[in-house]
């Protein structure tokens, strides 16, 4: 099968296109010929090695994981001896966070995994990505922000996957929402639900002194320190891009004052409370109160042109590589 082989750590310029054998599913693991993968900020991140701490679970020297990715759609084409819950034919998706390799034409993953049946409301490519920003999205502002209807959130980098997630998840639970994206996308981001939308070109949104219960900083571009005045009494700022100054403010802020910098890793989260979260959004796309919005779509071969295209800021939604050739 086509897979993009990962060589090192560095520039897009890291990934070459390789033949490799087709993985056969063990007696718990389901083959899924894949549809649509997802390519996402994190990808990205992890694919420079930054920062260092990082490499602790992707390797040191070198990406463990030879092939990249863990966003995935796609169709089952072999089920294990021990599978009860999928079959062949099955539309499913999910993300491979224990092994990645969804880079690639097939992939397997266990049953007991992050994979699910999906919708038949949505498509692979939509699907592919959805656990990406939907999880993530979900951790930060249920587990992490305690949402509650009439918070008052700000997400910043709204117009990213996990960003137009977030704006459809926390309006789900009722909160007051302000995006902040560039002037290109305003008018994605209000038709995600937005209730107020701040242009960062003309704006800065940390001047808005007592405003927001939670800042969910989904692009990492902001610091605490900068935040700190524009959150309420008891706010909280929350990033998944964790940086030495955002470890440091979260010790901080852990031993000192009511205004809180939080961090998660997601993918680390147990295996279970993924799934559970999985089972939330599975809830918010069949009540057809979440969508996915596609930016770009690429040919497998095309990695290079998808990583180098995220790294310049500017992704709207969702970016997906098609393993087979484009429809």
């Amino acid at each position: 099968m086509k897979a993009i082989i990962t060589t090192g750590y560095g520039s897009p310029e890291v990934f070459k296109l390789d033949l490799v054998a087709k993985p056969s599913p063990k007696s718990n693991e389901i083959l899924v010929r894949i549809h649509a993968s997802a390519v996402t900020k994190a990808d990205t991140m992890m694919r420079t090695g930054k920062p260092y701490i990082g490499r602790l679970f992707l390797g040191i020297s070198k990406p463990k994981h030879q092939i990249w990715g863990t966003g995935f759609a796609g169709v089952v084409v072999a089920v294990g001896s021990e599978v009860t819950n999928f079959k062949i034919g099955d539309n499913v998706f999910g993300e491979n966070i224990a092994s990645f390799g969804t880079y690639a034409q097939f992939v397997t993953i266990p049953e007991a995994g992050v994979v699910a049946h999906m919708p038949k409301s949505i498509s692979f490519e939509e699907a592919a990505g959805m656990c990406d920003g939907g999880i993530t999205s979900l951790n930060f502002l249920c587990n992490i922000g305690n949402i509650y209807p009439g918070q008052n959130v700000l997400i910043n980098g709204a117009s990213g996957s996990l960003g137009a997630a977030a704006i459809q998840i926390a309006k789900y639970y009722g909160a007051i929402v302000t995006a902040v994206c560039s002037t290109a996308n305003i008018e994605m981001v209000n038709s995600l639900g937005a209730d107020a939308v701040i242009d960062y070109t003309k704006t800065d949104f940390a001047q808005n002194k007592n405003s927001y219960d939670l800042i969910y900083d989904t692009v990492g571009s902001r610091s605490f320190a900068e935040c700190k005045d524009a959150l309420t009494e008891n706010g909280c700022y929350a990033s998944p891009v964790l940086g030495m100054p955002l470890l440091g403010d979260m010790v901080a802020t852990s031993l000192f004052g009511n205004k809180k910098a939080k961090f998660s890793a997601t993918g680390s989260l147990p295996t279970e409370e993924i799934k559970r979260l999985l089972g939330v959004l599975l809830e918010i796309i069949e009540a057809g109160l979440f969508k996915t919005p596609i930016d770009r779509r690429y040919k497998l071969e095309q990695v290079v042109e998808a990583h180098a295209y995220i790294d310049k800021g500017h992704k709207k939604g969702n970016v997906v590589l098609k393993p087979f050739a484009l429809a």
